[in-house]
């Protein structure tokens, strides 16, 4: 049941508006009030409460215009086929596309700037200009749907005081990470410096990027839906302690079992600088967000749901009680068994990696969530036996929106475009989602 104060605060919530914010990008001041007024216990039910309240207006209205507060706003886009289609609001008229890593190595224009400025990919990051050139790229070249902010998920841990190398050849390090538990006390923030302002402070050259982004965009007639990221907790815990994707793949692991208190306050203080770090990049101007768990195949299902998944509700919870109306997409790489129960948490996309099985994405999420990505990226490649053309990436990406249905569906990779893959090969794919999901949805 809930308490006095917190059916008070509900009902004033649904009837007044007061913590549901318009959706102009800027945060309600309606947060002060609701940290400091109810217990956790009544906010974490409040909020799931007025999510329901704001599903079954949503069912109610299914054919009315999406987003009513946004579409006067100069910041949103003439093509908002992404938003739709992660909403769910009304059915569209082909299948939105975008790529992971659509910007980057695989682009012969990506080589040539980063030969021309003379900086690696970790040093461009603290370039605003670099940032809004690489993320365009993509754009001029492929008919996506949507760009997403050129970045990398260890920013955080920089902002947070943890150093990150690319030494070349081995991939992005944190080379010194934390030896104990006792550092995370000693070497990190604690929870009550987190807040907009560290955000501003640590991540501000990200924040003015995503400012640039929409510059850019708009100077150069460009008008889609800009994603902002982050990693989830537990990945970010995962570098943070192991300090490699490749190397002491156990230590993270090893921290949950053996310093379980320790892990859930490095947790609680890795999700609570991501949620605030996503926020500046919607009050910056971005219009959609993703939440990368990248490192879901290094945690065993059980610590997962003890770990991880309460990290990702709670993003989720405090993101959608300050931005109802903006899509929220995740991504379990790796773990795809928490698929079902990820579409429980208030995410509007569930994204589904190469190994998910077709034929059951649909009814694990069901009607809570739409899905995204899963097709093979090595279909992009070419093949010394000339096997991989534009027919051929034609014909598989018929087969797969055919096997996922084109409504309530975000065309996507289920990985990330890896650096040898063909740009023609990349652009057949896009092309194709446009005008095969077209012909089906008329059919």
């Amino acid at each position: 049941m809930f308490s006095k104060t917190a059916v008070f605060f509900l009902l004033t919530s649904v009837t007044s508006g007061f913590v549901v914010p318009s959706t102009t990008g800027r945060r309600s001041t309606a947060t002060s009030f609701r940290a400091s007024t109810i217990s956790p216990d009544d906010l974490h039910l409040t909020r799931k409460v007025i999510r329901q309240h704001h599903a079954d207006s949503d069912a109610e209205n299914a054919n009315a215009s999406i987003l009513p507060d946004v579409e006067d706003e100069e910041n949103y886009p003439k093509n908002d086929l992404m938003i739709r289609a992660a909403l769910g609001k009304a059915d569209v008229e082909r299948t939105p596309v975008w790529l992971f890593r659509q910007a980057g190595r695989h682009l012969p224009e990506y080589t040539a700037y980063k030969k021309e400025v003379g900086r690696n990919f970790l040093e461009m990051l603290s370039y605003p200009e670099d940032v809004a050139e690489c993320t365009l790229q993509p754009l001029r070249r492929y008919d996506v749907d949507a760009a997403i902010l050129f970045s990398d998920i260890l920013v955080i841990p920089e902002a947070l005081g943890i150093e990150v190398t690319m030494p070349g050849g081995v991939g992005i390090l944190v080379p010194n990470p934390l030896s104990g538990p006792e550092e995370v006390e000693t070497r990190l923030p604690s929870i009550d410096e987190i807040s907009s302002t560290f955000v501003d402070e640590k991540l501000g050259h990200v924040i003015t990027s995503v400012e640039l982004i929409l510059k850019k965009m708009k100077e150069e007639g460009i008008s889609r839906p800009l994603i902002g990221f982050s990693a989830a907790p537990w990945t970010l815990l995962y570098y943070m302690v192991g300090g490699s994707s490749k190397k002491n793949v156990e230590i993270g692991k090893t921290w949950l079992r053996e310093y379980p208190e320790e892990s859930k306050k490095l947790l609680n203080l890795l999700t609570k600088i991501v949620i605030e770090y996503l926020a500046a990049q919607l009050d910056a101007g971005a219009h959609m967000l993703q939440v990368f768990e990248a490192m879901g195949m290094m945690i065993d299902e059980k610590n997962f749901y003890e770990y991880a998944m309460p990290c990702l509700e709670e993003i989720s919870e405090e993101l959608k009680s300050r931005y109802p109306n903006v899509p929220l997409m995740v991504f379990s790489r790796g773990a795809s068994f928490a698929n079902e129960e990820l579409s429980k948490l208030g995410y509007d996309v569930v994204t589904i990696d190469g190994e998910v099985d077709r034929s059951t994405a649909r009814n694990t999420v069901a009607s809570r969530a739409g899905l995204q990505g899963n097709y093979d990226p090595r279909e992009l490649i070419l093949a010394e036996d000339g096997s991989k053309t534009v027919e051929s990436v034609q014909e598989s990406t018929r087969e797969y929106l055919s096997a996922l249905g084109c409504q309530r569906l975000i065309a996507n990779l289920g990985e990330g475009l890896g650096g040898k893959e063909d740009p023609a090969l990349v652009k057949a794919f896009v092309d194709a989602v446009h005008s095969e999901s077209e012909k089906m949805i008329k059919a």
